[in-house]
């Protein structure tokens, strides 16, 4: 690997499996020193032991729910006392839920599924946001989905909260344009995940992209010479 990202500090949610744990394994070969953020602990383990055998320098792992906020709060005050910034956020994690007529949901079940893929994304905004502003070029990107731009039936929640993220990334965009930081959307597109063999059951295995496959476009817009903000970018296997 080129070393693009050394130095940099970068914290990847849903990091322990799918394209989280691809970008972290990605960005850990480039130099960054990964905060891997995810709610299963064996996930991480083995992640740490994959970025140590490639780098010899372990991750930092927080094995907690994305839906803990004040956890999330608590995160960055910690960051801040050892790094004293952040250069990287990559807002992996997101929920599926099923895939159902719209008015088949239960309150929970849509309350649920925002909670992870808007309401946690916005804490980390909030919490995280003064630490990438004292990086020299704090950069965010948050993982969206087609189906936020392409209305599709029975994928209710799901897709409108993709759709309500992307929404909130932009205005986010727009308010730091002034700052050193820039925030971007990407859609992975059709990706092998544990989430796809959900939503597509019968779908041959070998047709999606591997996760590692499309993790370029996540190093490149988390490097300081990234100019793009606010603007959605599709990964290209």
């Amino acid at each position: 690997m080129s070393g693009r990202l050394e130095g940099r500090i970068a914290l990847i949610t849903g990091a322990s499996r799918g394209i989280g744990r691809a970008v972290a394994l990605k960005y850990a070969a480039e130099g960054a020193q990964v905060i891997a953020f995810a709610r299963t602990l064996g996930g991480l383990e083995e992640l740490d032991d994959e970025i140590k055998k490639i780098t010899g320098t372990p991750a930092v792992l927080i094995a907690e729910s994305l839906t803990d906020y004040d956890k999330i709060d608590r995160v960055g005050a910690a960051l801040h006392e050892r790094f004293g910034k952040l250069d990287i956020l990559v807002g992996s994690a997101g929920a599926l839920g099923q895939l159902s007529p719209i008015g088949h949901y239960t309150p929970k079940m849509w309350n649920d599924i925002f909670d992870v893929n808007v309401h946690a994304n916005w804490r980390l905004i909030r919490s995280l946001d003064p630490l990438l502003r004292l990086s020299d070029a704090g950069r965010a990107m948050f993982v969206s989905s087609v189906v936020a731009r392409d209305p599709r039936m029975y994928w209710g929640p799901y897709a409108v909260s993709k759709a309500a993220l992307e929404h909130m990334v932009k205005l986010y965009a727009n308010e730091i344009g002034h700052t050193n930081v820039r925030a971007n959307i990407i859609d992975p597109g059709p990706v092998q995940t544990k989430m796809r063999k959900l939503a597509y059951p019968g779908e041959d295995p070998a047709k999606p992209a591997q996760p590692e496959a499309i993790t370029d476009i996540f190093v490149e817009l988390a490097l300081p010479s990234c100019t793009a903000n606010g603007e959605l970018f599709k990964a290209q296997p």
